[in-house]
Formats: C-alpha cells, sequence, structure tokens
C-alpha cells in the first residue's frame, strides 16, 4: 500500500482559534499505583499540536501511546502536568465539564468502529449532536456522509456495510461537530490494506480540504505515513519525531526505538 501525500504549503484555517494549538500537553505524567509498584506510563510529556495538522504517535509496546491518548482527549486524567485543547485547560474540570467538552470539541475514530447497530448510518453521524444537545443538523450529516462517499448509504444500518463503509462512518461522526482534535486509535488495524488505504486518505483530505485536526495512534509505518508529522514516545517520554514521513524512515526508526536501551531514546 503506497502513501499519497497532497499537502498544502498552508492548509486551510480551521474553525477554531489560531492562536492557540489545538491541543497541548505540558510536563504530562500519568502514573497507576504507589511505591515501588508504580508504573509510569508518561513521565513528562511536553507537546503541542497546530489546528489543521495531522499528527501520527508511534511507539514499541508498553510506550505510552495509548495513556496519552486517553490523557490527550480526557478521557484521563494526568498525575501531574496540564492539557488545554484550543487554548482551555481541561485537567481540572469535573467529570460533567469534560463529558460535555468531549461530545462537543472531540471526535474519535476506533478500531472497531462502535457505532450503534440499532440506528442508521445517518442517526449514527448525527449522535454527537443530539448527545450534546446541539441541533441536530442533517443537511450538515448528509453533506459528511456524501464527502465519505456514502450518501446513497445514509438509511441503512451499520451491519449492512463492509467494515470499510463502517469506519467511513465512524469519520463523518467524529467530524460533525466540528470538534477541535478528532483522535484515531490504530483506525485501520481491522481493514485490509486496500481499504485501509481508502480510509487513511479520507482522514488526510479532512485536514487538508475541511481544516481538521487529527491525531492517530497506530504501529503501522505506512499510515504514519500520511501524517505531517510522526511523534515517537519510548518508556512514556518523547523519543523524536519525524516530518513529512516516508513508510521507510517511520519503520527505520521504529526499529531503533525497538532495540535501543530501557531509558534511551533512538
Amino acid at each position: 500500500m503506497a502513501s499519497r501525500r497532497h499537502r498544502p504549503e498552508h492548509g486551510p484555517t480551521g474553525p477554531h482559534d489560531p492562536a492557540h494549538p489545538a491541543i497541548e500537553l505540558r510536563a504530562v505524567r500519568r502514573s497507576y499505583g504507589r511505591g515501588g509498584e508504580a508504573v509510569h506510563a508518561l513521565r513528562g510529556v511536553d507537546l503541542a499540536l497546530g489546528h489543521g495538522s495531522f499528527t501520527a504517535v508511534m511507539g514499541p509496546s508498553g510506550s505510552g501511546k495509548s495513556t496519552f491518548l486517553q490523557c490527550a482527549a480526557g478521557l484521563d486524567r494526568p498525575t501531574s502536568g496540564e492539557v488545554f485543547l484550543g487554548g482551555e485547560e481541561i485537567t481540572g474540570l469535573s467529570e460533567n465539564r469534560l463529558t460535555v467538552l468531549r461530545r462537543s470539541r472531540v471526535g474519535f475514530v476506533f478500531q472497531s468502529f462502535n457505532l450503534l447497530p440499532s440506528l442508521t448510518v445517518l442517526q449514527n453521524v448525527l449522535l454527537p449532536l443530539r448527545l450534546a444537545g446541539e441541533r441536530q443538523d442533517r443537511g450538515r450529516a448528509r453533506e459528511l456522509l456524501a464527502q465519505v462517499g456514502l450518501a446513497e448509504h445514509a438509511s441503512r444500518r451499520p451491519g449492512q456495510l463492509s467494515g470499510g463503509q463502517q469506519q467511513r462512518v465512524a469519520i463523518a461522526r467524529a467530524l460533525i461537530t466540528r470538534p477541535d482534535v478528532v483522535f484515531a486509535d490504530e483506525p485501520t488495524g481491522a481493514l485490509d490494506t486496500r481499504t485501509a488505504h481508502e480510509v487513511l486518505g479520507l482522514l488526510r483530505r479532512a485536514v487538508d480540504t475541511m481544516g481538521a485536526t487529527v491525531v492517530m495512534v497506530t504501529h503501522d509505518p505506512v499510515a504514519a505515513s500520511f501524517a505531517d508529522r510522526v511523534v515517537f514516545l519510548a518508556d512514556g517520554a518523547l523519543a523524536g519525531e519525524l516530518h513529512h514521513p516516508d513508510p521507510q524512515s517511520v519503520a527505520d526508526r521504529m526499529v531503533a526505538l525497538s532495540t535501543a536501551p530501557v531509558g534511551t531514546t533512538a
């Protein structure tokens, strides 16, 4: 599967304040347990990602990728440090406020699609607006379905669609609220090579043509090559990055990280 990278030097401006990064982590640490039994999943991560960018997050197993995504998306609270979404600190928000924020300002695309089987495709796309208590903009939902190539499937149920089509619905659903950031967790992990290529192309176009901001956790160097920037984690800490990556350079960096002694970076 070859990557297709058509990236303008200056992408479209997103709908949110460009004066602040779309997402920013400052000295974020996350530990589980206490004392000698504590597991340090993140060790002081500092990272800022601009609006209209596509960032892949990679690292060996146990490097902290999932914890990074959970803390950045407000699904988990750091042990220390601060997380900002569109310039607003979210680390100190109540659970109720975090729930409201996630529904309106964060989009999610998961490996397993997470569509509700009892709802139609159109209803699944509209669900974030419904949960956020906002007007259900059917026109925008249909427009997004057209952009992901599923306009004619709006009245079908997820079970009537292929895996790739279901992931396309999930992408439309993630974009419906015009979120600050779309977090994609191994979005092509359950797809074949050709279908994965199509889904990655959709995420790429969401950034290039709609000004979306995408943060994608992946283990696949080819998937990462669709991003503008690859950020590497190792042992809970940042371990370097690549800009305008190609699959081979990403694979080489991953091999170096996987074979490096614990506590060092490649």
